[in-house]
């Protein structure tokens, strides 16, 4: 069985891997699209929004709710991937992990 010194220097591996990885997150890009492509979002797995593009042809006055209902639809599919990577990547970095049986990683 461990000792809680064993225990804790785990903990605080545990605890820079985490930090690398989350650091890590903010350099992977994920795109998300809505429209057809008409709306694009470039987010961060971490969720920061780096980037937005919209079509020319949404640009105009009469489809103001539309753009911006386009706008909300790529955000959204943006959050959604960047939470998948986002898992993805923490599931990576934990599957080499001895973690003691119950141990709860901070999310």
């Amino acid at each position: 069985m461990n000792s809680i010194d064993d225990i804790l220097k785990m903990a605080a591996n545990v605890q820079e891997e985490m930090a690398k990885a989350q650091a890590n997150l903010d350099t992977i890009e994920v795109e998300g699209v809505s429209g057809g492509g008409l709306v694009k979002i470039k987010a961060t797995a971490k969720g920061r929004i780096v980037g937005v593009d919209i079509d020319e042809s949404l640009l105009s006055p009469s489809e103001k709710t539309m753009v911006e209902d386009l706008i909300a639809a790529a955000l959204n599919d943006a959050r959604t991937k960047a939470d998948q990577v986002s898992n993805s990547e923490m599931q990576k970095m934990t599957a080499g992990m001895s973690l003691p049986p119950g141990f709860k990683l901070p999310s």
